[in-house]
This record gives C-alpha cells, structure tokens and sequence, in this order.
C-alpha cells in the first residue's frame, strides 16, 4: 500500500496541529487546528493544501483549539466526511469551536471600530475567519467512538483511540494500514498527559508500531515543582491577601481551569488558604464543568472518591460563575482580594485581555499563568519580562507581580516522553517530532538518540513521506 504523510501543522512550532495521511486512495487527516502564534496566523487564512471535499474523515486526538480550531473553515470549503474523536472530545469540542466562533465575530467587530477610529488597516481582514453559523454546521459531522474500540477508514485501513492523559476525552491514535508484508502502522500522540496527576488516568503506552508522530512540547527540560502545585498556589494566594490586590489567571477554559479549582478546593479544605471569592469569568469553562461532571466514570480513582464523597472541586464556597458581559465588567470595581479566572490561556483574546487591561499597571496584584505560553503571544510577552505590553491598541506598563506554576502543565516533559516510548520493542523505523518550538525539538531528538538511539526527524512545513 503507498502511503504518504504531509506535515501541514504543529512542525517548528506548537500549534496548528494538522496531518494529510493519503493511503490506498483513501485521504484523512489526523487534527485540523487553529494556528495561535504570531509568526503562523496567517496560515489560518491560507486555503488548504488540499480538496477539502476529497478529505473522508479527520481524527481529532482532543479538543483544545490548536487540534480542533479549522474544522468550521474545512467545513465551509467543502469537507463532508466524519470528524472522529471520543465521546467528550465531541462535546467539548462543539463548545470550543461554538466559543471560538463567537469571540471570533465579536475581536473582528472591535478591530473594525478600533481601525476606523484610528484611519488605519489591521495585517488581518477585519471579518471572522468563520461565524457561528459555520462553526454550527460543522457539527453534525462529528462521529464519537470509544477507547480501544477500531473504527474503519477505508480499504485495510483502521484508526484506535488510545487514553492520552492529557485532558478529558484525549487521546493518542493508531492507526493500522494494509495486511500481512503489507501491513504498517503509525501512532500520532497527541498531546501526552502526564503520569500521576489529579482527574485523570496515566497515558497509554505502546509495546510496537512502525512510525510515530509525537508532540515535543517540553521535549527539552523536565517540569520542576510538579509535586510543590499546592503550596507554590498557596505562597501566591496568601501574598494577595496581603498586598490586598488580585490575582489575574488566563486559563484554558478545557482542563486547565479545572484543575486549578482543584487545587483551591483542597487548599480550602486544608485551611491553607483564607476564604476566597474567585470568579471563574468563562461561560465556556462553566459548559466545559458540566461535561466534566458528566463523564464523571472517566476520572481517576482519587477524584472519584472525591465526588463520592460530595467535595467536588466544581462547587466550593466562594467560587462564583460569571456569565454575562455586565458581570464581568462588574469585575472592574472590585474591592478586596479575588482570584479572576478567565481564557483565553494565552491572552490572545476573550475576558482575560480586559481583565489585564484592569489590572496589569497596580503593583498590588498578580499575573498568575499556569499553561503554556507560545512564542509571539500576549503571554509571553508578559511572561518572559515585557516592561509594557499592547492590550486592545493601548500600551499598558507591567507593574504587577508575574508569577508561573510550571506543574501545572498538562504536557509531558522530556523524561516523560522518554518514559511513553520506553516499551517500544522493536525500535520504530522513524519517529517525526512536531509540537514543539525548534529549540525543544531539537533538543529531544538529541536526547531521544542519546538515550534510546531511535531514529528521530523534525518534519518541515509541508514536507511529505513515503511510509514504507
């Protein structure tokens, strides 16, 4: 069977993820997402690298926007095919794409009035780059399958979605092609979760496969202060407390804000923390709560204990669902310490931007990120020491505390990477290295030859393979 693999995201750089897999007259793609750094954005205006109507099935490994974020763009230009992906991807995915739609509408909207008002033109057409009417209609097309369970493509041609670890409903896919001397397979990570973490189960490993594409994110350093989350959280909470300022978190509203509700609510049961009103402003973080409790059966032992015992991190004293756009500017007058939890994570967009409008220049308050922070993005601007940063056209001085919790990170670090592939018996022919900035890619593909000796390639935008 002539396979062939085109590299059309997440290459030298960690977003964008989308794969072409073109095998026995079938085509496929493995994630169709958004491009967030500064560099790519523009990507997300290009036209495919491909008929989308020719495309029969996209396989989404989970539900963040970087994975999922151009299926209503595929959708409009033609695609008609199945969009597979397990039962909570499904239903948090239509909750991202229906957000990401709407904040989509409501930033070109602003930028319009911004660059009339000013007589200029943005670098970006001033119009969605899809609505939430297209974003609506790419959902009827998506097609929930269950964990080990395969699913067909084509011809002598099989996807299983395997648990990643990662956030709720993630996975990590394989994918088997051909039969007998003919047969050859190819697992795509995903996102890989971690080993020992709150909510949710270990990641899956695999024992043989003959290709890999695996995410390299934190592929060149290990997570530091993985076991400190709670009194790193702490030392922050309680140094608001005393400076009477806030703390602003830009959360992904998809597992990320639940976790930190997490670790609050065991703080506040361990009396670590004062009484503390935190807002989570994100109605699609509170939609994404709901599926949480839903696919309750999903978690691991020691939050289903937690649930059985009716202390759900999801409903604590003091946590308080902001909803409307009144309230969240309501926000703007508070007095006192609070904890404002809002997306988008990396301050691209959305309630986060206002609320570091509000409180970035009073050196009273605190920046609190928790997530990863791409290279070209408001985050980590901020993140890496920007003296002033440009939020909604205005420059803003950085006087508050900048704080970051790397244990927080949902990503795999490098010994992490090393640990999922360690039950690869026989070696894969090649392992493709995506996600991940080029530092890190290069980084662990040293590591992974020094440690492993398997044989490792950084794929190119658009670059194409023949699996043999």
């Amino acid at each position: 069977m002539d396979i062939r693999l085109t590299f059309l995201g997440a290459v030298r750089g960690v977003t964008g993820s989308r794969y072409l897999i073109e095998a026995g007259g079938t085509k496929f793609l493995v994630d169709c997402g958004l491009y967030q750094e500064r560099d790519f954005l523009y990507r997300n205006w290009e036209p495919f690298r491909f008929p989308p109507q020719e495309i029969s099935a996209v396989l989404l490994t989970h539900a963040h926007l970087d994975h999922c974020g151009l299926l209503p763009k595929l959708v409009r230009e033609g695609f008609r095919g199945r969009v597979i992906c397990t039962p909570p991807t499904a239903d948090i995915t239509k909750i991202i794409l229906l957000d990401a739609a709407h904040v989509q509408e409501e930033d070109a909207a602003y930028k319009k009035k911004r660059h009339m008002r000013e007589g200029r033109q943005g670098p970006y057409p001033e119009v969605p780059l899809y609505t939430v009417a297209e974003a609506e209609a790419s959902l009827q097309y998506f097609s929930p399958v269950e964990y080990g369970k395969p699913v067909s493509l084509g011809r002598e041609i099989t996807a299983t979605f395997y648990d990643a670890g990662h956030i709720l409903g993630s996975a990590m896919i394989k994918i088997d092609m051909g039969q007998g001397d003919d047969k050859c397979s190819i697992v795509f990570s995903g996102d890989i979760g971690r080993w020992d973490r709150p909510l949710l189960h270990d990641p899956h490993v695999f024992r043989d496969t003959d290709y890999i594409v695996m995410e390299s994110t934190y592929g060149d350093r290990a997570h530091e202060g993985s076991e400190d989350i709670g009194e790193e959280l702490a030392r922050i909470v309680n140094e608001a407390f005393r400076n009477k300022g806030n703390i602003i978190v830009p959360s992904f509203a998809l597992q990320r804000a639940q976790e930190i509700l997490y670790y609050l609510n065991k703080l506040l049961l361990e009396g670590r923390i004062p009484y503390l009103d935190v807002y989570l402003d994100s109605p699609m973080a509170q939609k994404i709560t709901e599926v949480f409790r839903r696919y309750a059966d999903q978690f691991d032992e020691e939050m289903k204990d937690l649930i059985r015992t009716h202390r759900s991190p999801f409903d604590f004293p003091g946590l308080r669902m902001v909803e409307t756009t009144e309230e969240s500017k309501a926000l703007n007058e508070l007095t006192g310490t609070a904890m404002i939890i809002a997306g988008s994570g990396m301050a691209t967009g959305g309630r986060i931007k206002h609320h570091l409008a509000n409180n970035i220049e009073r050196p009273e308050c605190i920046v609190l990120f928790i997530g990863y922070q791409a290279e070209g993005t408001l985050g980590r601007q901020i993140l890496d020491g920007a003296r002033a940063v440009r939020i909604h056209g205005v420059m803003h001085p950085v006087r508050a505390k900048v704080y970051r919790i790397e244990g927080f990170s949902a990503h795999a670090d490098r010994d992490d990477l090393i640990r999922w592939l360690s039950k690869l018996s026989p070696a894969p022919r090649l392992i493709f290295i995506t996600h991940g900035e080029l530092q890190a890619a290069e980084a662990f593909k040293a590591f992974l030859r020094e440690r492993t000796g398997f044989k490792a390639t950084i794929p190119g935008y658009g670059e194409t393979f023949r699996l043999k």
